[in-house]
This record gives C-alpha cells, structure tokens and sequence, in this order.
C-alpha cells in the first residue's frame, strides 16, 4: 500500500464513527485506533507490513440509530468488537432479512472474533427493519446492528 493510499484511509477512518479498525489481507496489515473521549480523533497505534499485492478497499458504512425526525429506534447491538456476518457462511442465505420477525433467542447474524464464530441472538421478540452494517464490515462492542420494532 503506498503512502497516500494509507494517508487517505488514516483520514477517512477519522471521519466515521468507528473507534479501531484492523485491516488484514495477505502480508499486509494495518490497525489504526482513535483515543476515547476527543472531539478530534487520531490514529494512536499503526502497525503497516508491505505486501506484494494490492489490497481490494474495504466499504465502511456508519450508522447510527436515530431516524430523521431524531426519534431514538429500538436497535440489536453488537455484544464484542470483531467481524459481522449475515449468513453462516459465504453465498449462504442471511439470518434475516429485512421485515422478518423473529423471536427471543433466534440467532440474527455472527460477530467474528479471535477466529470464534459467536452467534448473535435476538434480545426479544421483535421484526427486523433495518439492517445497519454490510456483511463482513468490522464492528464495535455496542455498536448497533439492526433497528427493530419490538413485538
């Protein structure tokens, strides 16, 4: 990864509402983590190993869980940092899908972490109505991933 392709991610990754980002693929790595509590976050550890090949970039799309007209919504969070999945595995059809009720205890998705496949269950009765982060996208600890309506 060059210079400027790692100085644009620093700056992005500032941008979004994700405090530690941990990019991994082949021989190259990088983890960049904002301090808590500042206005202004910065990377506080960077760790860069040159790779052969160019990384694909990843898609990272923040969400909060306030609607337009700043109404809090009801919101399933992720439970531990790592790797949010949709489905059991790649090409599988996802847990849920957007409109769908589930009940208390159904399994809505996978948070990868430390190479543990960690099911993540719904909290209670409710109907999924959005779905706030893209499969495979890194998530937080607290960090919402779907908003429902509780039945």
């Amino acid at each position: 990864m060059k210079k400027e392709e790692i100085e644009e991610l620093m700056k992005f990754f500032e941008s979004i509402n994700i405090g530690r980002v941990k990019i991994k693929r082949d021989d190259f790595e990088i983890e960049l983590e904002k301090m808590p509590n500042e206005n202004q976050c910065c990377p506080t550890s960077t760790t860069i190993i040159q790779s052969p090949q160019q990384p694909t970039p990843m898609q990272i799309a923040p969400s909060n869980a306030i609607s337009e007209k700043g109404v809090s919504k009801d919101t399933i969070n992720s439970p531990m940092v790592g790797t949010f999945y949709i489905a059991p595995s790649p090409g599988a059809a996802p847990f849920v899908k957007i409109g769908q009720s589930v009940r208390k205890d159904d399994v809505i998705g996978i948070v990868e972490a430390m190479k543990i496949m960690n099911e993540i269950e719904a909290e209670f009765d409710c109907k999924i109505t959005e779905i706030l982060v893209a499969d495979g996208q890194p998530v937080e600890f607290g960090m919402p991933l779907f908003t429902v309506e509780k039945l």
